[in-house]
């Protein structure tokens, strides 16, 4: 069973997952003194980061942080593809707005693309193999440019 945390604890673990660094939280949930060294304070925030109970806390934070800004994208991605859907069925006068609603939910699912991405995989070895079929070419080209130089003299 995970020993309860502290306040202070509690505090500091939330500072932590909003981003600040442990120094920085450790000012923050604790009473340091103004004459406290840099050193000593990063050293005590250490400990306390290597408390098994306070870093998953922080873990748990983070996470829950993270499910929250997913669901507000998710939420607000919604709100705005409803509303294009509405114009698209329900505008009045001009079809422009029709139009711009219909290509705006295009766009949003992917419809409309005016770059095709193509990724290929090259490493160092292929890009070096690369370079050195160029050069041969390159320095065969100028062999034949000598040579042919040297006939018309």
């Amino acid at each position: 069973m995970a020993t309860k945390l502290t306040p202070k604890q509690l505090h500091f673990s939330r500072c932590v997952a909003s981003g600040s660094t442990y120094s920085d939280a450790y000012r923050e949930a604790y009473d340091v003194k103004p004459d406290t060294k840099a050193g000593s304070i990063q050293t005590e925030a250490s400990k306390l980061m290597s408390n098994p109970d306070i870093a998953q806390r922080v873990e748990v934070l983070i996470a829950a942080r993270e499910r929250a800004i997913q669901a507000s994208g998710v939420s607000d991605r919604e709100k705005v593809l409803g509303k294009l859907r509405a114009w698209m069925d329900t505008a009045e006068g001009t079809d422009a707005m029709k139009i711009r609603s219909a290509e705006l939910l295009g766009k949003s699912v992917g419809l409309f693309k005016d770059v095709v991405e193509q990724k290929q995989e090259t490493t160092s070895a292929d890009i070096e193999a690369k370079l050195q079929a160029k050069l041969e070419t390159l320095l065969a080209s100028q062999e034949t440019k000598g040579s042919d130089s040297k006939d018309l003299h």
